[in-house]
């Protein structure tokens, strides 16, 4: 089967959570195919699931509101994390009917991601007892997936060329400075980081591999 592509530019993340949402009572209708949705997020902190996330975030309210941030609380799994601008978003709807298996959805959406990069350059890695992809301690991706009746949302987070100071408000991901550091495309690359549309061509053929068989 093959994957529908979406590309919805640049989104507030409330709005495009609401489209989400949409989409998966349109795939579980039956009305749209699997699809994987593109976007670049206006700057906010998402807020997942996992307990204590909240005491991550290192910014009051005043704060948060000088610099135009958003802070969000989500239904994905995971941690605190920054999404904005020059960082490729994929939100992936998909009927999990024929596998109804997390742990493989996960590892399938890790895997897309450690192919993408390795095409454009880069041995990414899944790094034990961490969620995301790696370049050894330097995490370039976050993964934050939620299913509701084996129709999948939320999805991935790949820094491509973010103004990556604004993960400074937050630990990103638990992300202790003893643990690792958060990188991008840009940084790794420099003048050969790749245009955004290249970025977003092979995700799209790595995930159609993956997902499309």
């Amino acid at each position: 089967m093959s994957i529908e592509i979406e590309d919805w530019g640049r989104t507030r993340y409330d709005d495009a959570t609401q489209r989400q949402l949409d989409r998966v009572q349109q795939r579980r209708n039956g009305e749209i195919a699997d699809t994987l949705i593109f976007t670049e997020h206006e700057p906010v902190y998402t807020i997942g699931r996992r307990k204590d996330a909240r005491q991550n975030l290192l910014l009051d309210e005043a704060a948060l509101a000088e610099r135009g941030f958003d802070l969000a609380e989500t239904t994905r799994g995971g941690d605190i994390t920054y999404h904005g601008p020059g960082q490729l978003v994929g939100y992936a709807i998909l009927s999990l009917d024929d596998r109804k298996d997390l742990h493989r959805y996960l590892r399938d959406i890790e895997q897309v991601l450690i192919n993408a990069l390795g095409v454009l350059g880069l041995a990414a890695a899944r790094r034990e007892g961490k969620t995301g992809i790696w370049l050894e301690d330097r995490k370039i991706a976050a993964i934050g997936i939620a299913v509701t009746r084996w129709i999948s949302y939320h999805g991935f987070a790949l820094n491509v060329a973010p103004d990556l100071s604004h993960f400074a408000g937050i630990v990103p991901c638990g992300i202790a400075t003893t643990d690792g550091s958060v990188t991008s495309l840009q940084k790794e690359l420099g003048d050969l980081c790749p245009p955004m549309d290249e970025v977003k061509a092979v995700v799209a053929r790595e995930f159609e591999t993956v997902f499309g068989g």
